[in-house]
């Protein structure tokens, strides 16, 4: 048997209690597995957190572990899945920007798909970047400081951005490369 990329490394899953498009969550999550990574559901509550199909109610998702009682440092790379209502609510956590934020502070790998980057955004860490998005938080994004361009995926740095659920393949295939790298280099 074939040691896996990933090689049972610990990727944190970041969401709100309600409001995340389920594809956006269980996509990455799938591929992340079949990398041979963790996936870990982080949340800012206890619980299970309900995932929606665009604006029906779709599944929960039971919570490992709450956001405030992560430690960041137990992850190898984050991925924020979207959905409107997900981000909006992760940026009003201050737990949960915090997460994100120490991501970036130790220049480790995030993931965020169609309305992910609101919580980037909230947490100051876009200026000088380049990322792409769901078009509606194009002028966020520009306002944070960084270039929104209109691409399937973008690649900056430790950073990878995708548009849509249209967009996870090549999505998927960029996080898995991201935190291939990454574990190879620990």
């Amino acid at each position: 048997m074939t040691e896996k990329a990933l090689n049972g490394k610990k990727i944190a899953f970041l969401v709100a209690h309600e409001g995340i498009e389920q594809v956006e969550l269980t996509e990455p999550w799938k591929a992340v597995e079949e990398a041979g990574g963790e996936p870990v559901l982080v949340c800012t509550r206890p619980g299970t957190a309900q995932a929606f199909r665009h604006l029906d109610a779709a599944d929960t998702f039971d919570v490992d572990v709450t956001v405030a009682d992560a430690a960041s440092s137990d992850y190898l790379g984050l991925v924020l899945p979207g959905g409107v209502a997900n981000p909006d609510a992760l940026r009003m956590d201050s737990d949960a920007v915090d997460f994100v934020k120490s991501f970036f502070d130790d220049d480790r790998p995030v993931a965020a798909i169609c309305h992910a980057p609101w919580a980037l955004v909230e947490a100051n860490v876009l200026d000088g970047r380049t990322l792409t998005s769901w078009p509606s938080l194009q002028t966020d994004i520009r306002n944070a400081g960084a270039t929104w361009v209109d691409e399937e995926v973008v690649v900056d740095g430790a950073l990878v951005t995708s548009r849509n659920p249209d967009d996870l393949p090549a999505f998927n295939q960029a996080v898995v490369d991201l935190l291939t790298h990454a574990a190879q280099a620990t």
